[in-house]
């Protein structure tokens, strides 16, 4: 896999692009902004959504056909528009070519994890998921950072992981593509509630309580969804949860904690110019929660909060009176 094809050219698009360009990869972008794409292709880095590092030059364009012939194709565009992204994509994919699903999230409107949308939209490729406890900015700069690749097929997936693995960068392999979609979207939901904590100043103490109880709803989702419980424990469960609930760098993260400050979600949403999944996930989460059976009193709260059902105040009250319990539940 020597051509790689980034569908997305956002702050995580690119960090991604820029290490499988440093791995000794031909990489070429797919940018939605001309501004993006004629920056990158010029060696200026991507000053709209990750300003301040520098970056190699790497070909660029908003002509999705930049990625016909790739052999690899590392999708980075947010849950909620991958599908009409990879319908257009369609036309320029060759059959067996794999889909690196990078984003997190949960399509809204059908309740689909993200490697269901390209069996539906794109059935002639081989869909795998990154996920796991990395930041853009870090990733970019060539700071340590290990994640997940899962893939059913152990050899596309070592393929994979040679094709954009790097010393700093280092991808590990497993099976479990269901846990690692289902970890990356619900630690999102449970980085706003932390965010939440830290802007009404709650204390470490509850922070780290949110996290074990958060990660124990995590778990009980994902498996029974079909998951398996180890995948949770490793990088694209514990580990990502504890990334992006415990810093402001998280998108996720901070918007929570603006909402524990007394901010209103719309505000703070209209300030930003990338996406906080997060918010369109918490729905779609509990739709799943709810079919599936598992209780996930925490995500129910931020879902609670977002849709107006309650302030951040009676919801926090609201979690704090329920009744004690054995800590399986």
């Amino acid at each position: 896999m020597q051509t790689i094809g980034i569908l997305g050219a956002g702050a995580w698009g690119t960090a991604l692009a820029a290490t499988a360009a440093k791995a000794g990869r031909d990489v070429r972008i797919w940018a939605l902004e001309a501004d993006v794409a004629e920056a990158l292709s010029a060696g200026e880095g991507n000053p709209v959504f990750l300003p301040g590092i520098d970056l190699p030059a790497m070909k660029s364009s908003t002509d999705m056909s930049v990625l016909a012939g790739c052999e690899a194709i590392l999708a980075v565009v947010p849950a909620q528009h991958a599908r009409s992204t990879f319908q257009t994509l369609s036309q320029h994919l060759s059959p067996g070519v794999p889909i690196l699903l990078c984003s997190k999230g949960i399509e809204k409107t059908s309740l689909s994890l993200m490697t269901d949308v390209v069996h539906e939209t794109l059935p002639q490729a081989t869909p795998a998921v990154l996920s796991g406890p990395s930041f853009a900015a870090d990733v970019a700069r060539g700071l340590p950072t290990a994640v997940t690749l899962a893939c059913a097929d152990r050899e596309m997936g070592v393929a994979l992981m040679q094709a954009i693995g790097r010393s700093t960068f280092r991808p590990y392999w497993s099976n479990d593509l269901i846990g690692a979609e289902v970890g990356g979207a619900v630690k999102n939901v449970l980085a706003i509630a932390c965010g939440i904590v830290e802007g009404l100043e709650l204390g470490k103490s509850a922070h780290a309580a949110l996290i074990s109880r958060g990660f124990a709803e995590m778990t009980r989702l994902a498996v029974a969804m079909g998951a398996q419980p180890k995948t949770l424990a490793g990088l694209c469960g514990l580990g990502d949860l504890v990334l992006t609930c415990s810093s402001t760098q998280s998108r996720n993260m901070s918007f929570g904690k603006a909402l524990g400050e007394g901010r209103k979600a719309e505000d703070i949403l209209a300030e930003r110019n990338s996406v906080t999944e997060g918010v369109a996930t918490a729905p779609a989460l509990i739709e799943i929660a709810a079919r599936e059976g598992v209780a996930m009193p925490i995500c129910q709260a931020v879902h609670e909060v977002l849709d107006g059902q309650k302030n951040v105040d009676e919801a926090i009250t609201a979690l704090l009176n329920r009744p004690f319990t054995d800590e399986g539940s």
